[in-house]
């Protein structure tokens, strides 16, 4: 403690991908030196096309280490279905990695990646019975004075102004997981616009819920709602206080990502919801 984790989004490699703005990511997130880098999905547009796959690599390869990577829809072959049935994760594990559930582990803070992105649907997902289990018994494993922090690439709710529901299947159920596993902060994307809420939005009968932090895509020209062609992503610090969330936009004028609001959490393990007047951005 304390650790700090930049959080990025369907990065869209293809048609859709934006060079330049890919550039000056590598570039800040080198600045910054964050103790993770975390991809919650969709890396290519296509998971069909081998040329997709190699942007993504140097992208991937340019940015800081460790990662902690986990696939999106997007990730998944579209075009051939024999491969989309029976081999869906095939590419992916070929090009990115072969581990469809990882996990970070530093003292006090574990951070546990899980595959929403399914064969048998193009745009939604949902967590399988074996994703659960994962995520139980490997939570289980970390006492109360850890961070535990979920990602996977699905929402659980759709953010104010979204019109097309687009969350994981069956969310209830997920949401419910999260609070059983004690998890503090669930990172996903899919969206394409970042949003920071609660689970108790979804679900108002949990404990004590877990913060939401979605990112919008961090380097596609398929921003969506009030990031319509605008590109984001977060960056998280975790101490034994506060959970503290900057939500980045990349602005033009600018020529960077820029921080364009703050959101600080206090810890759950302080037995307290309540921030102590030096840990607050205001006094």
């Amino acid at each position: 403690m304390p650790y700090s984790i930049l959080h990025v989004s369907d990065l869209h490699a293809g048609p859709p991908f934006n060079q330049h703005v890919a550039a000056r990511l590598v570039a800040q997130a080198q600045e910054m030196r964050p103790d993770l880098l975390v991809v919650s999905g969709d890396f290519v547009q296509r998971a069909d096309f081998r040329a997709q796959w190699a942007t993504i690599s140097g992208v991937l390869a340019a940015l800081p280490q460790p990662q902690l990577l986990v696939p999106g829809n997007h990730d998944v072959p579209l075009y051939n279905a024999f491969q989309r049935v029976l081999q869906p994760y095939g590419p992916y594990r070929r090009h990115i990695s072969s581990n469809l559930n990882p996990v970070f582990e530093r003292p006090g803070l574990v951070v546990v990646g899980a595959c929403s992105a399914q064969s048998l649907v193009i745009d939604g997902g949902w967590l399988n019975q074996d994703q659960q289990h994962f995520l139980r018994t490997t939570f289980a494993r970390y006492g109360d004075d850890y961070c535990k922090i979920a990602v996977w690439h699905h929402p659980v709710l759709m953010p104010p102004g979204s019109h097309k529901r687009r969350e994981l299947r069956r969310a209830d159920d997920a949401v419910r997981l999260l609070d059983e596993c004690d998890v503090e902060l669930l990172l996903c994307g899919h969206l394409h616009v970042s949003y920071i809420g609660n689970t108790l939005d979804v679900v108002d009968t949990l404990r004590q819920g877990t913060i939401i932090c979605q990112s919008g895509t961090t380097t596609s020209k398929r921003g969506k709602g009030r990031e319509f062609g605008k590109n984001a992503f977060n960056l998280i610090e975790v101490d034994q206080q506060a959970i503290r969330i900057a939500q980045y936009l990349y602005l033009e004028a600018a020529g960077r990502f820029v921080p364009t609001a703050e959101h600080a959490f206090p810890r759950r393990n302080r037995g307290v919801y309540q921030l102590p007047a030096s840990e607050r951005n205001v006094q």
